[in-house]
Order: structure tokens, then C-alpha cells, then sequence
């Protein structure tokens, strides 16, 4: 493996978007339009309302909290 694969949440996207067939910028958008704001409960709300599995939705919700807190 080279230094410059994509580690942490990041890694899971092609996953997502291959198993899921949205773009992870769409999926990012759906979180942050989400009345929801806690980690958790975007997690469970992203399985329950659109299948993803758990590691899927938590990395999406991860990443995209993580750059909005960054802004």
C-alpha cells in the first residue's frame, strides 16, 4: 500500500457509491438537509430510511461532520 491511499472514512466511498448508486456528494447532501444534527442519530436515521449498513452510514456521517466542523 502507498502513502497516498485513502484512509479512514474516505475509504469506504467507492464502496457506497458502487453498492448504493448515489454519489457520496449527494449522500452528504441528504445528511446535512437531514433535521437531524447527532451523529448517531444520522446514522440510524441513513440506515433505517435508506438501507445503508452500519459502517457505510457511519463513515458518511463521520466525513461529513468532520468537514462542516472544519469550515
Amino acid at each position: 500500500m502507498t502513502d497516498n491511499a485513502v484512509k479512514g472514512p474516505a475509504s469506504y466511498f467507492p464502496s457506497i457509491e458502487k453498492k448504493y448508486g448515489r454519489p457520496i456528494a449527494e449522500w452528504k447532501g441528504l445528511i446535512r438537509s437531514s433535521p437531524l444534527t447527532k451523529h448517531m442519530e444520522l446514522v440510524g436515521w441513513l440506515k433505517s430510511e435508506h438501507g445503508l449498513g452500519h459502517g457505510h452510514a457511519n463513515a458518511l456521517v463521520a466525513h461529513t461532520l468532520a468537514e462542516d466542523s472544519a469550515k
